[in-house]
C-alpha cells in the first residue's frame, strides 16, 4: 500500500469525510425504516424511496449555502434529510400528522420548510422546475446574491416545463442551477426509449447552458462538481446544470412491480456501485467508526419514529384550513 495511502487525513478533512458518510447513512435508514412502516400501514399513499441515490444529495447540499433555495421532486426524502430538516418532522409527516414539516397535509411527496429555504416537494413530474425559475427570477430582481440549485429527473426533461424552465432561464440569465437526477429508468422505462437525445451537455447547450456530467454514485466527485456549479452562477455566469448519473435500488414506488429491468442488473449495481460501500472503501473507514455511525443514525430514527407515533393527528374542524376557495364573479 502506498504511503499516500495510508497518510492520516487532517482533522477538518477527516470531520467532513465523516459528514459525509453519516448523511448518507441517515438517508439509507431513514428509507429503509419507510419501507417497513409502510408494509405495516403506519404510512400510505406513494412511496419513493431514495436508496442508491444518496451521494446525489449530500454531495449538492455540501456546496449550497444556509440562504440558498432548494427546489426538490417528489423523491424528495434525501433532499429534505441532506438540507437540515429534522427527521422527527418529516417521518411524521409521512404518518400525516400534524407535527409533521408540512402540517400532516403533504405526505411523503410534498416535505415543505420555508425556514431551511426548501420549496418542496412536487407529485407532478416536473413540477418544481417552473417553481425554480419564479424563485430565481425574484432573487435577480432584488439582487439578491443567491443560487435556486432545483432537483428533477430524467423523466422530467420530456416534459414542457423543463424546455420552458432552460430557455427563459438562459435568456434572462438567471441564478439556477438545474440537478438532473438521471438515474436510467424514469417511471418505468429506459431512457434510450423514451429520448431521441441521450446527450445532456449537447443538449444544454441548445439552451446556452453550461454542463457537466458527473459520476451520481460518487459522494465527492458530485460535491466538487455542483461547487463548480454553484460558483460559476453565484459569479454572475447565469444558469448552469449538472448532470449527476446515479440508480435507484428500489423499485419506482412501492407499488412498482419494478418488472422493467432485471434482477441481476439491479444486483450488479448493488454490489459494484453502493455509494456508501464505495465510500467506506474509499476512505478506509474501520469497523469500529462505522459502528459507531450506525449507532448514533439509529438512535435518531428511533426517536423520529417515536415522535411520528406521539403526533396529533388534525382535527376535523380545520380541514377547511389553507384551502383556496374560488370567489364567485
Amino acid at each position: 500500500m502506498s504511503p499516500a495511502r495510508t497518510k492520516v487525513a487532517p482533522a477538518l478533512e477527516r470531520e467532513h469525510i465523516l459528514l459525509l458518510l453519516r448523511e448518507m447513512l441517515r438517508i439509507r435508514r431513514f428509507e429503509e425504516k419507510a419501507a417497513e412502516l409502510y408494509s405495516l400501514a403506519k404510512i400510505r399513499g406513494f412511496l419513493h424511496l431514495y436508496i442508491g441515490e444518496e451521494a446525489v444529495a449530500v454531495g449538492a447540499m455540501q456546496s449550497l449555502r444556509e440562504d440558498d433555495r432548494i427546489v426538490a421532486t417528489y423523491r424528495d426524502h434525501g433532499h429534505a434529510l441532506a438540507r437540515g430538516l429534522p427527521m422527527g418532522a418529516l417521518m411524521a409527516e409521512m404518518y400525516g400528522k400534524t407535527t409533521g414539516c408540512s402540517g400532516g397535509r403533504g405526505g411523503s411527496m410534498h416535505f415543505f420548510d420555508a425556514s431551511r429555504r426548501f420549496y418542496g416537494g412536487y407529485a407532478i413530474v416536473g413540477g418544481g422546475l417552473p417553481v425554480a425559475l419564479g424563485l430565481a427570477l425574484a432573487d435577480a430582481m432584488q439582487g439578491n446574491p443567491l443560487v435556486t440549485a432545483c432537483f428533477f429527473g430524467d423523466g422530467a426533461v420530456v416534459e414542457g416545463e423543463f424546455h420552458e424552465t432552460m430557455n427563459l432561464a438562459a435568456l434572462w440569465h438567471l441564478p439556477l442551477l438545474f440537478l438532473y437526477e438521471n438515474n436510467l429508468y424514469a417511471m418505468g422505462t429506459a431512457i434510450e426509449r423514451s429520448q431521441a437525445q441521450l446527450d445532456m451537455e449537447l443538449r444544454a447547450r441548445g439552451y446556452g447552458v453550461p454542463a457537466e456530467v458527473v459520476d451520481g454514485m460518487d459522494v465527492l466527485a458530485v460535491e466538487k462538481a455542483v461547487r463548480r456549479g454553484v460558483e460559476a452562477v453565484r459569479g454572475g455566469g447565469g444558469p448552469h446544470l449538472v448532470e449527476l448519473k446515479t440508480y435507484r435500488f428500489r423499485a419506482h414506488s412501492l407499488a412498482d412491480p419494478d418488472l422493467y429491468r432485471t434482477k441481476e442488473e439491479v444486483e450488479q449495481w448493488r454490489t459494484t456501485r453502493d455509494p456508501i460501500d464505495l465510500f467506506v472503501a474509499q476512505q478506509q473507514i474501520d469497523e469500529a467508526t462505522l459502528g459507531e455511525l450506525e449507532a448514533a443514525v439509529n438512535a435518531e430514527l428511533d426517536e423520529a419514529v417515536a415522535f411520528a407515533e406521539a403526533g396529533p393527528w388534525e382535527p376535523v374542524e380545520t380541514l377547511e384550513e389553507h384551502v383556496t376557495t374560488p370567489v364567485a364573479p
